[in-house]
């Protein structure tokens, strides 16, 4: 990958196999790289495909009661998140170096990851899109879950500023998106399953999303695995906190939306529900 700010410098190599920057140095056996690789991505299309499925139950109701509204909101500014944090670890020379220098290698970013996060950040602005044109009964977003996010957008610019005048280091800037991230995720699928419970009903919501979701989830747990015992570096799981979390929520969440879908909601599958419906 081309750094944007020139040549990675020289870093510490543990069992280093391939070139210092490269997101697989440090991994021993050339076979499980083979397979880390192409189980990255099968979980980036799995999880890319996820989206899909809400999009298109969008569009053939051109409605979207049902869908959390709050879900979304959190949504977007989760994955913009983990756009910048992929993108510095995967382009950025810096935060390149001073990642190798705490961690080692290999680095936790490759290149399905980068395209996942961008690609994500665009289909849910498609999902914003549908909000805006299709019938969506009254519902709004919680002024809660508002304050969350004004919050965030301000921490982000003094830690901008931290880093700027080296209070802190980019790489700490970074990191502060990745736990944003992560803090949204632990959190974002509750207003759904709030949403689901109080309309007793999981019409508007794609359980297709969820049941690739839920198959992304285990993939990309697997191959952190894979990573660590190919490496001999337990620190790979450690040094990309966001993935390895991101993994265990979501396969959480999806279970118990599966639950929700089929076991306790199942009557109200082909009903459709009052467009009033607001979800907080």
């Amino acid at each position: 990958s081309n750094n944007m700010n020139g040549p990675l410098p020289e870093a510490p190599s543990i069992n280093a196999t391939a070139p210092v920057g490269s997101p697989v140095a440090g991994l021993n056996s050339e076979a499980l790289t083979v397979i880390s690789s192409i189980i990255g991505w099968s979980y980036v299309i799995a999880w890319s495909a996820s989206f899909y499925p809400q999009v298109w139950l969008n569009f053939r109701r051109k409605s979207v009661v049902g869908l959390s509204f709050d879900y979304i909101s959190l949504n977007i500014v989760g994955f913009v998140c983990y756009s910048i944090y992929n993108c510095a670890i995967y382009w950025n020379g810096t935060v390149q170096a001073q990642y190798l220098a705490e961690y080692g290698p290999p680095l936790p970013v490759q290149l399905n990851d980068v395209i996942f996060a961008l690609h994500a950040v665009a289909i849910t602005l498609v999902v914003i899109g549908q909000i805006f044109f299709f019938e969506r009964g009254d519902q709004s977003i919680f002024i809660g879950v508002k304050g969350a996010l004004v919050l965030i957008g301000l921490a982000s610019v003094i830690q901008l500023i931290l880093a700027i005048v080296g209070v802190e280091s980019w790489l700490f800037y970074i990191y502060f998106f990745s736990y944003t991230k992560l803090g949204i995720t632990l959190t974002k699928y509750i207003p759904q399953a709030w949403l689901n419970f109080r309309r007793k009903s999981t019409v508007g919501w794609s359980v297709g999303n969820i049941l690739l979701d839920l198959t992304g989830g285990l993939l990309s747990f697997l191959q952190q695995f894979i990573d660590a015992i190919n490496s001999g570096n337990w620190g790979v799981m450690i040094g990309s906190p966001v993935k390895f979390v991101l993994g265990l929520i979501s396969i959480a969440f999806d279970v118990l939306f599966i639950v929700q879908h089929y076991c306790l909601y199942p009557e109200n599958g082909q009903k459709g529900a009052s467009p009033n419906d607001q979800g907080s």
